[in-house]
Formats: structure tokens, sequence, C-alpha cells
């Protein structure tokens, strides 16, 4: 095994694209050094990122939108008290990840590039519109969350591709996120259906703009658009959540395992829409909760 550790990351894709076999990059390691010890992989090569400048950094820009680098753990986004304030569905999502342990390592590449339709995560990165720049020997790219993952286990990311940094937008005026999920167990469990919505109101309580995601029923993470349509121009009444629900049930194309049934998951996926919904209303309103 070779292992590197690339001061830049044009260094790591440059090393990226000469490796033979299996390649994989460490940043946190939560993913990666499980599968190694299982045996459920071998790599040839191993890129250590870690000591790239700037890769833990959480910066505020001046148009209020933010970037991550990829090397930052769970538990660095929730210690960050602006960040949560900003966008306190990804965070939370972030912090349902593993243990305490783990949330000391886990990162929200790492959570993506695992490329499981189960990951916590992702649905709320997708609703918040996150973005991720890429590294390869032909640049620097952005590529929206929605265009990375390919299916269980795999993603659309070329070899040398390098994932070197995290975007995520301004949060806006009277804006809100959140995300739920169920689990058969309390805590450090996977999500049989994960949830995330965002929205923004006018000062009416209208929502303008709504974007919805699930996660664990589908081979990839969704994008509900036909669920967002049924919010924007609404109040979050009854008959709105209703719709809601039935969009969200409707897109499910879940399987059935030891987790949950595909009757269940659909169900699920349509109690968690309402749910969701309502916590990120009420904190685009201004009400913390």
């Amino acid at each position: 095994m070779q292992y590197h550790s690339p001061n830049t990351f044009e260094d790591a894709a440059a090393l990226a694209v000469s490796a033979a076999g299996v390649t994989r990059f460490l940043a946190g390691g939560t993913d990666v050094l499980v599968q190694l010890r299982a045996d459920i992989i071998t790599p040839d090569t191993v890129i250590d990122i870690k000591n790239i400048p700037g890769v833990r950094d959480i910066t505020r820009n001046d148009d209020g939108s933010w970037t991550l680098g990829v090397a930052t753990s769970g538990a660095e986004m929730r210690e960050h008290f602006e960040l949560g304030q900003d966008w306190p569905g990804l965070v939370e999502a972030m912090d349902l990840i593993g243990s305490t342990q783990v949330q000391g390592r886990a990162t929200l590449v790492g959570n993506l590039c695992n490329g499981s339709p189960a990951a916590d995560s992702v649905p709320a990165m997708v609703t918040a519109g996150v973005e991720f720049s890429v590294t390869s020997s032909e640049g620097t790219r952005r590529v929206a969350v929605m265009d990375i993952p390919a299916g269980p286990g795999r993603t659309h990311l070329a070899q040398g591709d390098v994932i070197s940094a995290v975007h995520i937008p301004a949060r806006g005026a009277r804006g809100g996120d959140a995300y739920l999920r169920f689990i058969p167990r309390t805590e450090m469990d996977i999500a049989v259906v994960g949830c995330a919505v965002n929205l923004a109101l006018d000062e009416a309580g209208v929502i303008t703009q709504a974007s919805v995601s699930l996660g664990a029923v589908a081979p990839t993470i969704l994008r509900l658009d036909e669920a967002a349509d049924a919010l924007i121009g609404c109040t979050l009444d009854e008959a709105t959540l209703d719709k809601l629900a039935t969009a969200a049930s409707a897109a499910c194309n879940p399987i059935s395992d030891k987790r949950g049934t595909v009757e269940f998951r659909t169900h699920v996926a349509g109690v968690l829409a309402k749910r969701t919904a309502k916590i990120a209303y009420a904190r685009a309103q201004g009400v913390t909760k």
C-alpha cells in the first residue's frame, strides 16, 4: 500500500490520476478505515488530504455564504454558533452521524462520497443548495450535490477528481431548514427514511421558495420538485401539508429489508415530510425549535 500526504489539492489529484488499482482519499476516515479493517477494501493507494492548508476551516464569506474545508468534522460544525444559526437543519443532520467519537472525525464530504442512499447529511445538503469544488488535472469546477451520487457505494466522480471545498449558500431573510429521520433505535442507527426541507417566506408567511429531499427511499437521494411546488405560494396549512405528504410518498422507490418494508417506508416518508416542513416553517418565522 502506498501512502501519500500531499500539500495541495492539485498534487492530490495528480497522485490519484497516476495511481494504479484501488485509491482512497483519507480525510476523516470513518468509512475508509472501517472498510479497510473489515477487509471490505484493500486500497493500493491512500491519499491523506488532512495536511492541505484550510481543510478544517469554516469561513463566512462577504455575501453571507459559507465555505467549509473538506476535513471539517461534524463536531466542529456543531460547535460553530453562526453556522448553526444559519443552517440548523444541515448541522443537525450531520450531528446525527455516529457516536461522539465518530463526530470528531466524520465529514460532509465523506458522508456524500460513501454513496449511501441513507446518508443523513446529503438530503440536508440537497435542500440547502450546497455545491462542491472538485479539483482535477484540468482545474477546479463547481458541482451540485445531486450530480455526485450514482447509487449505493458509487459516485459520478472520475479517477483524479478530489473534492476540495464545500460551498453553502447565504441563508437569506425569513428562511429555515430542518432534517428528521426515522430509525429503529433512539440513536446511532441508519435511517429507514430521512427527510430534509428548506423554506423561505415573505412577510405574510407565504412560502416563496421550497426544497424537499428524501433519503433511504431510492437508490440515490431524491430531490422532490413536485413536493416543493406543493408548498410554494401557500402557508403551511393542513391542506398544503397533505399535498406535501402525498407528493413525498408518491416519489418513493424503496426496497424492503430488515429495517422496513416498501409500504412502511412509503408511509413514513409522507409523515416525516409534514413534520420536517413544520419545523422548517417555524424556523423561517424566527421561532427557535
